[in-house]
């Protein structure tokens, strides 16, 4: 039975490396050995990033509520507070749009919390 060849394999497993630290400094982006840990390490930092992004924009939406509550003499907790007493139930995310594209909206759930 003849040889088969172990570069079509190799090269692809290469390739495909070399492909994902594209764009990288130094030796990160031309040598297998120094590619290969920087791109393990940079799916780290990818994995790691994607549960941060959702911590960091809620912390946003927050501080961007608690702005707009306090023009209206209002803190943000007694604001999250009322809005529960109240039975309204709309998450952070819209809040923080409404305070910022849509502030008559805001102001009127921003009364709907104090009452």
């Amino acid at each position: 039975m003849s040889k088969s060849p172990r570069s079509v394999a190799s090269h692809a497993r290469r390739k495909r490396v070399f492909k994902q630290v594209k764009g990288f400094y130094g030796r990160r982006k031309n040598t297998i050995r120094a590619a290969n840990a920087a791109a393990d390490r940079s799916l780290q930092h990818n994995y790691i990033g994607r549960k941060l992004k959702k911590r960091n924009f809620r912390a946003l939406w927050i501080q961007r509520i608690n702005a707009a509550c306090r023009e209206h003499g209002l803190t943000y907790s007694r604001f999250i507070a009322g809005l529960d007493k109240a039975g309204i139930e709309i998450d952070r995310k819209v809040l923080a749009d409404l305070a910022v594209r849509e502030p008559e909206a805001f102001k009127a759930l921003v009364d709907q919390a104090t009452a």
